[in-house]
């Protein structure tokens, strides 16, 4: 067995690593690139591989930064079938649809005062190159063996990242690997704790947050509560970005279980995202992955997706008019990084004002519009036009969809004989980090994974 890497070997974006066994090619994931323009300009570039020899495609969960490619994979030549879990193949149309519409909006944009034929901008994928990949998609169940080639098998095991985010077992050759794909914390609302595995002959993973431990949970709960005590003091409106699965769930769970502590009856709450009703409808289809201290929360009045106050905004006319509101608006919208979606509407009409209180709760890759206002730019360009930051930027990161240092080494742990591990998913700074803990507490043998780097297991 083989496994050569193509994407997310060195940064947190672009998730993609070729496996060999068996005399089958199998390709972990196909995400995008996400960041400033050099990084996304990569995604138009050509697959290291051959997409037409591939043999099958697995997926660890449904976030464009491991689903972005597939429909340029299909349209590049890939035919065979696309594994991953079931609750994730309900999400994936709503995704890449959703990705489909913002490519096409912003080729349209830059193309709109250019005569070339073709364009110049083309869009990175479109709705019908979406609509070619969903008749490949093999959803199965957790815990379930499957053979996804000639000689080849795997088994998916809950990750707690998201809604069907998968930890992936492989084997082939006579070995094992692992996959993480994304981490989610332990005690993560609605989500169960991700699986421990004991057995590997070689380990991937993710390294997000390998440098650094999260605040206590119920600390930065509380923290956030603060913000909306002030915010409303202040007579301002509060802007979260948040990626439309997973992170917005989990914010509407808090919302209803502190619906009275912090007064949220006097807000107006807007879900401002087209896809938010289709994704409020996956996680209907399944609860029954919820662990079971979110499951009593949705039996309870108000539930997480029925706010009395809520207001979930599919029309682009109700998105623009939440700018008119001068106080007294919670808004979640997309995307979670700032660096394209809806927020940046809002965050274009409202970074300059005092009052406005800008709340990150989730990982801002180098080059977005997140990481700038994380790290306090006082001007930032949205939509070619400087805006000064006067807002109060808040960074809530305990609230994060991914494990910290501790959880990537107490994950680990369960491996017996501490099989050699590459860490994939992170930044240098997080690798080396984590790579520096575990070799010290294990023994393991660690690698950072490099673009094109190959490792025989």
């Amino acid at each position: 067995m083989q496994v050569e890497f193509h994407g997310a070997a060195g940064e947190v974006t672009g998730s993609m690593h070729l496996v060999e066994a068996a005399g089958r090619r199998i390709l972990l994931d196909c995400g995008m690139l996400q960041g400033g323009r050099a990084l996304e300009a990569r995604n138009f570039d050509p697959f290291p591989f051959d997409p037409a020899a591939l043999d099958a495609l697995v997926l660890s969960h449904a976030h464009i930064d491991h689903i972005g490619r597939v429909p340029r994979l299909v349209a590049q030549g890939y035919r065979g079938p696309v594994f991953l879990q079931r609750a994730s193949a309900d999400l994936l149309p709503v995704m890449l649809d959703d990705a489909a519409s913002l490519a096409e909006s912003d080729a349209a944009r830059a193309n709109r005062h250019r005569d070339q034929e073709p364009p110049q901008h083309p869009p990175l994928f479109t709705r019908e190159d979406v609509a070619r990949v969903l008749p490949l998609l093999r959803p199965i169940d957790y815990g379930v063996r499957t053979a996804i080639a000639p000689g080849v098998e795997i088994v998916l095991r809950d990750a707690g990242h998201i809604l069907g985010s998968s930890i992936v077992e492989l084997w082939g050759d006579g070995r094992k690997l692992v996959f993480s794909g994304d981490l989610g914390m332990q005690g993560t609302p609605i989500l169960r704790d991700p699986e421990a595995v004991a057995e590997a002959d070689l380990v991937l993973m993710e390294s997000t947050y390998g440098d650094r431990n999260h605040r206590d949970r119920q600390a930065t709960v509380a923290e956030l509560g603060e913000v909306f005590e002030h915010a409303w003091r202040e007579r301002g409106n509060v802007l979260i970005p948040a990626f439309a699965v997973g992170r917005s769930q989990e914010l509407l769970y808090w919302f209803a279980r502190y619906w009275n502590e912090w007064n949220l009856e006097r807000w107006r709450i807007f879900l401002d995202s087209p896809m938010a009703g289709k994704v409020v409808q996956v996680y209907d289809r399944h609860h029954a992955l919820f662990d079971e201290q979110a499951q009593e929360v949705w039996r309870q009045r108000p539930s997480p997706f029925r706010l009395p106050n809520l207001h979930i905004t599919a029309s682009t006319q109700a998105s623009m008019a939440i700018n008119t509101i001068g106080s007294g608006a919670i808004v979640i919208a997309g995307s979670g990084m700032a660096n394209g979606g809806r927020i940046l509407h809002h965050l274009r009409h409202r970074l300059g004002r005092r009052d406005t209180h800008v709340v990150f709760v989730g990982y801002q890759a180098e080059g977005t519009l997140g990481r700038r206002l994380v790290e306090r730019a006082p001007w930032v360009r949205i939509h070619g036009h400087d805006h000064r930051v006067n807002a109060q930027i808040h960074t809530i990161g305990g609230l994060s969809a991914h494990t910290d240092q501790q959880g990537l080494i107490e994950w680990y742990s369960h491996f017996r004989g501490n099989p050699p591990l590459v860490l994939v998913h992170g930044e240098d700074r997080a690798r080396e980090a984590l790579a520096g803990e575990i070799g010290q507490r294990s023994g393991a043998r660690v690698i950072l994974a490099r673009p094109g780097m190959r490792c025989r297991v």
